[in-house]
């Protein structure tokens, strides 16, 4: 038990825990399956979150693109998706059964090469993470190694998100275009629209957000945490230190676009569509709000972070259909301008010094009635001298000295 809460203690996971209550125990038994698939929707993007909190707020380095990983992500596993939903039985009406509908649509007659992977689900897994961890790798060694950084490196990360849109748009006999890749029903088989399966992901997706957040956790404690700390504070004098900052940068940018990744992967699986909506600049921008909201500096946050957003986002598009926009707008302002790191900054700079000088009221009240010396016991009463029966007799009437028997 000592050694389990020292790991709670050195790794700071008591708020993890919090989260993991709420997440697997409070939300599943408050909402119904409509909101909790909402929920798990949700989820997805905070992959994204937790990784910004890496490359933005220990490396230093604002991505402005992590929509483009995020959608890469989806897209691979839409793609086996879509292809198990386009058997030659189930496609046998169109002019070349065997091949997602849409490239029918657009006379391709033969599933391009670079389709035939994703007929496996083990290929089409590896391709979840290593296809944005290998543009991402690609982008920041072009990057880092030249030392952009900064609002530079931003904006090119923003001009990769639209090429990568105009791209999809414009192949749409390849990747479904404007519309994306819709109708994904089965994995393998396993109808996923069933309440049974929407659980079943929504509790995946859980288990993968915490080991994520986890695996991210312990790289902030170890060494490459530190140095990331330092290399955002002072660059210079971490490289005249012997240490490449460069690779350390490409490390945690390839690890965000793997996180990334596998929330598009989630996303495509309990969502059940992909499009190129979700790879843009402005889903990108509201990625990094996700962090911003939460607080760029904590793990946990974020994941808040992204709940709040969307959930913001869901109620005032129901509440508030014309004015939705502006209130987002306002909640975005609002929150960064009282609260500039986030709601974890809240949490520390508020209620945990008031928690803290709580309990420490508390405890110096205890010691102080425990230090408190007993009460001593009271002497017994003297006795009184018993009256005389002259005394007893003395009517208040007669003069002093005269008894009621001499009267």
């Amino acid at each position: 038990m000592k050694t389990f809460k020292d790991l709670i203690r050195r790794y700071q996971l008591g708020s993890l825990l919090v989260l993991a209550v709420l997440l697997v125990v409070v939300l599943p038994l408050a909402l119904d399956i409509f909101r909790l698939n909402l929920i798990g929707k949700y989820l997805t993007y905070a992959f994204v979150a937790i990784g910004l909190v890496m490359v933005w707020g220990y490396g230093g380095v604002l991505s402005l693109g992590q929509g483009v990983f995020f959608g890469l992500g989806g897209y691979a596993m839409a793609m086996f998706l879509k292809l198990e939903a386009s058997d030659p039985v189930t496609t046998k009406i169109q002019s070349t059964p065997g091949i997602p509908d849409f490239m029918d649509w657009n006379q391709i007659t033969e599933l391009p090469a670079f389709w035939l992977p994703f007929k496996s689900l083990p290929l089409s897994l590896i391709a979840v993470v290593a296809v944005p961890t290998l543009l991402a790798w690609i982008i920041s060694y072009a990057m880092f190694k030249r030392r952009v950084g900064g609002v530079y490196f931003a904006i090119i990360t923003q001009a990769v998100a639209l090429i990568l849109t105009v791209l999809i748009i414009g192949q749409q006999g390849y990747t479904g275009g404007v519309n994306g890749m819709t109708d994904l029903k089965t994995v393998l088989g396993w109808d996923t629209r069933t309440d049974s399966a929407k659980y079943i992901l929504y509790y995946l997706c859980v288990a993968l957000l915490l080991a994520s957040i986890v695996l991210c956790r312990w790289i902030q404690t170890s060494k490459a945490g530190t140095l990331l700390l330092a290399m955002r504070d002072k660059e210079d004098r971490v490289r005249f230190s012997g240490y490449d900052v460069a690779n350390f940068r490409i490390f945690t940018f390839c690890l965000a676009a793997a996180l990334s990744g596998i929330g598009g992967a989630l996303f495509s699986l309990q969502v059940g569509f992909m499009s190129p909506s979700f790879v843009g600049i402005v889903p990108s921008i509201e990625m990094v709000i996700y962090a911003a909201v939460g607080g760029r500096m904590s793990l946990v946050g974020a994941v808040y972070g992204a709940l709040l957003v969307n959930a913001g986002k869901t109620y005032f598009s129901e509440s508030f259909p014309d004015l939705w926009l502006f209130l987002m707008a306002g909640l975005f302002i609002g929150v960064t301008m009282a609260f500039p790191m986030g709601l974890a900054g809240l949490w520390e700079s508020q209620v945990v010094p008031r928690w803290n000088r709580l309990r420490a009221g508390r405890a110096a009240a205890k010691a102080a009635t425990a230090s408190a010396p007993s009460p001593a016991v009271s002497p017994a009463p003297a006795a009184v001298p018993a009256k005389s029966s002259a005394a007893e007799s003395q009517d208040p009437t007669l003069p002093p000295g005269v008894s009621g028997q001499q009267a």
